[in-house]
């Protein structure tokens, strides 16, 4: 197969080239085929979410395993929801009050799903994630193609996930049908992921859409604690996309630090012998043989979210056998970095 890479500009969607990408796009969507599509998340590996063979292509395209559920984008109003309507049994008050907060964006809403999705969308869960994405290229593919587009991250499975279509290539050229290329994603990280049907609201993922912002809408919230899980555990029971233990992962090994340019350095300096990789903040320094990502200023935690899975993948590209990496702390989106780090750092 050969994956046709179809550039375009976000900005510029009324153009020629721009529509022709789009209708192309949403043609191979509606034919069952896998379309890699630009979200101010990360990039995502689309597929008609009724048709269960394509749904089942995004399974063996990233090798992941049937465990694990994919989300459900959607496009259109959020006031009356027809794409999303058909997909789900229920959309609770607080569910609804959050939409409008914060659709289109990266938040995830676990909803009672209906029989219209195929089982592998929900891994036979009773709940199905869905999102309406903010990137513009995404929803106009959505509303054109007409019809609701399952879309894990396009990569292959636990592997550092895509912010641009050279990521995508990586890992699934040849794989996959086509990719709207327009250009690196906004925020870096995948979407939050609530289950607004908990009392308190309960968080599975965090993401660009912070504890505190779901608070301000929802009242109570609570973040999920998921178990260190043995290498052979049962994965049947994970409750939502995006909490198995190892993801996001870059083929080195990535070794968290303190967050502190001292600590850094003594880290360098102890994987010395081999190939040795770091996440470096602006400003601070690390000893001439290490090879080394400019992450960004470390008092601002957007910048770091956004050149995080950059950063792991360039640094992968330099054949680094160690990556050592600061940890931000704080709240906001720094919580979303520590959780993608400790799951890309996880070792069963």
């Amino acid at each position: 197969m050969k994956t046709l890479r179809l550039v375009l500009n976000p900005q510029q969607l009324n153009g020629t080239e721009a529509r022709a990408a789009i209708a192309l796009a949403a043609e191979i969507l509606r034919a069952g085929g896998l379309v890699a599509l630009p979200t101010e998340t990360v990039y995502g590996l689309g597929a008609n979410a009724l048709d269960a063979d394509a749904v089942a292509r995004i399974f063996a395209a990233k090798q992941r395993p049937a465990w694990d559920p994919v989300i459900v984008h959607v496009a259109g109003p959020v006031e009356d929801n027809a794409m999303l309507r058909p997909l789900v049994t229920d959309i609770p008050e607080a569910a609804q009050k959050l939409m409008n907060a914060f659709w289109p964006g990266p938040l995830t809403l676990l909803l009672p799903r209906s029989t219209s999705l195929p089982d592998a969308v929900t891994a036979g869960r009773p709940l199905v994630g869905v999102r309406m994405p903010a990137h513009p290229v995404a929803l106009e593919l959505i509303r054109q193609a007409g019809l609701p587009v399952a879309a894990p991250s396009a990569n292959l499975f636990s592997h550092t996930s895509p912010t641009t279509a050279e990521h995508v290539l990586d890992d699934l050229d040849g794989c996959i049908d086509a990719i709207l290329d327009a250009g690196p994603t906004e925020h870096g990280v995948e979407s939050t992921v609530i289950d607004p049907c908990q009392t308190p609201t309960m968080i599975y993922r965090p993401g660009a859409i912070t504890a505190e912002q779901i608070r301000l809408v929802a009242g109570a919230v609570e973040m999920h604690r998921a178990p260190l899980r043995e290498a052979h555990a049962d994965r049947t029971a994970l409750p939502s996309p995006g909490v198995g233990i190892r993801h996001y992962a870059p083929r080195a090994k990535l070794v968290l630090v303190e967050g502190s340019a001292i600590a850094l350095m003594a880290a360098i300096r102890q994987f010395g012998g081999n190939r040795v990789g770091a996440m470096l903040p602006s400003g601070w320094s690390a000893p001439q043989e290490a090879s080394v990502f400019a992450w960004g200023r470390w008092d601002e935690p957007e910048e770091l979210a956004a050149k995080l899975y950059a950063g792991l993948r360039a640094l992968d590209a330099v054949k680094c056998e160690v990556i050592v990496c600061p940890v931000p702390q704080g709240d906001g989106i720094a919580v979303a970095i520590r959780d993608r780090l400790r799951k890309a750092a996880f070792s069963a």
